[in-house]
């Protein structure tokens, strides 16, 4: 059964191990939901630190819930739908109770040389050059930046559409709305998204098209999948 899991089997087999309380069932599934569920919460959140806690809630609720998990969706688009109600609930404390950001220059542990390190050089990419990490950290500043002033109500669509890339269909199944909804609601995020991201959106139209074409939303995708690489 577990070989049928990690090949692609179908959720009927994967739920029985989970109801019957299966650590080799489970285990496969954080495995495979972990980093999609991380990136969406994370890109929800007000505070992106928040987001390993809230991940680890996700999780704790699957656990306790999928018992009570009927099959009218899809086990994906359940577990995403309980993602959105963790990271709405999450911004709802934050609003409640904000607290102080980390400067980059927050002191963290020392290090093996028993230098003091900061947030700063502990986020630091050594692979990539200084070009490469300020043009990488800007488009991810601004994207995230953008994301943050558009109303939550559209936000959670566009994230799940653009960089979740589920389709119409899972997107109305996790908000729980109709499928014209999710399309108007992710149009009118997109426009909100347009303007504040148009100095990026232009880097990413060919040369032939920028004098002539106006912005995109297959444009706006090109930006925001750079984000998420």
């Amino acid at each position: 059964m577990a070989s049928a899991w990690v090949l692609g089997g179908d959720d009927a087999d994967l739920l029985v191990g989970l109801r019957e309380g299966s650590d080799v069932a489970f285990d496969w599934l954080v495995n495979r939901f972990q980093a999609p569920v991380y990136n969406l919460v994370y890109q929800l959140l007000e505070d992106p630190n928040d987001a390993p806690d809230t991940v680890q809630e996700v999780f704790l609720k699957v656990y306790r819930g999928i018992r009570d998990f009927r099959g009218e969706c899809s086990l994906k688009t359940w577990i995403y739908r309980i993602a959105v109600n963790e990271a709405s609930n999450q911004r709802r404390w934050w609003s409640r109770h904000r607290r102080r950001e980390l400067s980059l220059e927050t002191p963290l542990a020392l290090n093996e040389e028993g230098e003091q390190t900061t947030l700063a050089s502990a986020l630091t990419d050594d692979a990539a050059s200084p070009y490469q990490e300020a043009a990488n950290q800007e488009l991810r500043a601004a994207v995230q930046s953008a994301l943050a002033e558009i109303p939550a109500v559209f936000r959670s669509v566009v994230i799940l559409r653009d960089v979740e890339d589920l389709s119409y269909e899972e997107i109305a199944e996790v908000l729980r709305i109709r499928v014209g909804t999710v399309k108007s609601r992710l149009a009118r995020g997109r426009e909100f998204l347009r303007p504040k991201l148009a100095r990026y959106l232009e880097t990413h139209q060919p040369q032939a098209e920028a004098a002539e074409a106006p912005a995109r939303a297959d444009q706006w995708n090109a930006a925001q999948a750079s984000v998420c690489l």
